[in-house]
């Protein structure tokens, strides 16, 4: 079996339409001007953590994605699947045992050996474990049944399936973590409170091309390059080129358009709004825009569904699909593409993003833009204007009053928050929209009491739909609107889980496609998320960095360790 997958020839032909065109090196490197130097990125967020295993938020995995690797990668060019810390693999005939070489010139940060002890450390202890609250575990749970891992020696580890499961080779990007290091942490029962942001960032330990040196809160994380790295360049010598990455932390997107115009940063995911800005001043001072298409990612609106946390009457609302249904027919799209994203956006309507072109599902229903369609949904609902004060009431007389939170660190989230909350009064909904700290928002998105009525947030995309189990399983940690169901609440809830269960052992791939198309039309009709519009990928970065190949779904900095200063 060859050690990497073609995944989806038409796909990816098609895919790459989206691509940016690559950057030429203006400057030919002689065989060691490459080296050193630094790269200076920023984010809106402090991280909440530096726990990949914990993690359920940008802020934690934009920090210490670096730092650690999986046994494989999906390449941020072609979507191909590779070897990384894997470098070959061999697949029985019936799909359910898969055995991986590991690459023996693998260090952690301490100049330990990385080997096969870690990686069924990280899975029968991290992963599997009940203790731990892991995203992962949803992902690589197939029929409610575990992957066995057995050690077949040092650099050699076989997976046991209890049944074929397709996308099981892209997932096996997971973090592999160090067992020499965390062990004693999980046997104390320590673990989810390990690597927490107060840590001394050099006990952090893992694989990856740079490892954390410093934080300073609210300010900055400085990242080093790895001395024991196990990638070369075709001169064999080691990488990454660069010496340090640096990580300024600022307070919102404003701040952080600023810092890129002074020169403090080298890289900027711009606003559609400040497209025509930097366009106008590109030349001058001396970066390239890249517009690389639709996004991989989606963003919507949420309302809380868990009975625990919501009390009447709210919860009759939230869970009134014909009340989500007058919400998506209040949301105008075309109004925030054109005044927040200065037409840099794309309407959203399914579960899956444009541009992962294969598995998207363009046929599902749609909301256009209209108040009294609204109006007439939540009439027949029950929900009319009884004492005439503007604002709707419901059958008992209770106003219809709720509050949107969204993450006071994105200004355009701020915004679209905004025009959401002035269209949803329009129809008689008395909405108050308070912005908060993104941590703040995960914290109440993600821990008892569950205390909040909707959010305007996004997620993360990606070529693969299983990536999104732990968000669409009704058993899943991340299952917004009602998390962590013993069983599913509601009929097509079930539905939803017995498609990704289906869906993950499927090997027919158009088979597999039109299950994930059904998913997306249950999804678009019930609206557990009701979506908004998908902004373009575009960057800005500044042209003093070599083998550059920014793409929508890899972003800029995919191939970091190859990145070089033109000197």
């Amino acid at each position: 079996m060859k050690n990497k997958i073609k995944y989806f020839s038409a796909f990816l032909a098609v895919l790459l339409l989206f691509s940016c065109a690559r950057k030429e090196n203006k400057v030919k490197a002689g065989p060691d001007s490459r080296f050193g130097g630094k790269i200076v990125i920023s984010s809106v967020s402090d991280p909440k953590s530096f726990n990949p295993i914990m993690a359920k938020e940008t802020s934690t995995t934009h920090a210490i994605g670096w730092c650690f690797e999986g046994l494989t990668e999906t390449d941020g060019v072609t979507t191909e699947v590779k070897p990384c810390l894997a470098e070959s693999w061999q697949i029985s005939p019936d799909g359910l045992e898969w055995i991986f070489k590991l690459r023996k010139d693998v260090k952690w940060f301490d100049g330990k050996q990385f080997t096969a002890d870690d990686v069924i450390f990280t899975f029968d202890k991290l992963i599997y474990n009940d203790d731990i609250p892991s995203s992962s575990r949803d992902i690589f749970t197939i029929d409610g049944k575990e992957i066995k891992t057995v050690k077949i020696d040092d650099f050699t580890i076989k997976f046991i399936l209890s049944k074929p499961f397709a996308p099981f080779l892209r997932q096996l990007n997971q973090e592999i973590l160090p067992k020499h290091i965390l062990e004693k942490s999980v046997q104390e029962k320590k673990f989810t409170s390990t690597w927490g942001v107060n840590s001394n960032p050099l006990e952090i330990i893992g694989t990856g091309p740079f490892y954390l040196k410093e934080y300073v809160p609210s300010q900055k994380l400085i990242l080093e390059k790895n001395p024991y790295y196990w990638r070369k360049d075709k001169d064999g010598k080691q990488l990454p080129y660069l010496d340090q990455l640096v990580i300024l932390i600022v307070p919102d997107q404003d701040a952080d358009l600023l810092k890129f115009q002074s020169g403090e940063i080298d890289i900027l995911s711009p606003r559609g709004q400040d497209f025509s800005l930097l366009k106008s001043k590109e030349k001058e001072e001396d970066f390239t825009l890249y517009n690389c298409g639709p996004t991989f990612g989606t963003n919507f609106l949420v309302f809380n569904q868990n009975p625990a946390a919501v009390k009447h009457p709210k919860i009759d609302w939230f869970t009134n699909v014909d009340f989500r249904r007058a919400a998506a027919y209040l949301i105008d799209k075309n109004s925030i593409i054109n005044n927040v994203m200065s037409g840099l956006a794309f309407p959203q309507n399914s579960a899956m993003e444009k541009a992962a072109v294969f598995f998207y599902n363009d046929n599902v229903k749609k909301y256009d833009y209209n108040i009294p369609k609204a109006k007439g949904i939540l009439s027949a609902s029950g929900f009319t204007d009884k004492n005439k004060d503007g604002f709707l009431e419901d059958k008992n007389g209770n106003t219809v009053e709720f509050t949107i939170l969204t993450n006071s660190e994105n200004k355009e989230r701020e915004q679209m928050g905004n025009i959401i909350a002035d269209d949803l009064r329009k129809a008689g909904i008395k909405v108050n929209f308070a912005p908060v700290q993104f941590n703040t928002l995960v914290s109440k998105l993600d821990n008892p009491p569950f205390d909040w009525d909707a959010i305007l947030i996004g997620l993360t995309g990606g070529v693969e739909p299983h990536s999104g189990m732990n968000v669409w399983m009704s058993s899943g940690q991340l299952h917004m609107w009602y998390p962590r169901q013993k069983k599913p609440a509601t009929t097509w809830e079930k539905e939803i889980d017995d498609l990704f269960t289906r869906g993950a052992s499927e090997l027919n791939e158009e088979k597999r496609r039109q299950i994930y198309f059904r998913w997306q039309e249950i999804a678009a009709e019930q609206l557990p998320f009701i979506y908004t519009v998908n902004p373009a990928a575009i960057y800005a970065v500044r042209n003093k960095f070599g083998n550059l190949h920014p793409t929508a779904f890899g972003g800029v900095t995919h191939n970091i360790w190859e990145f070089y200063l033109n000197k």
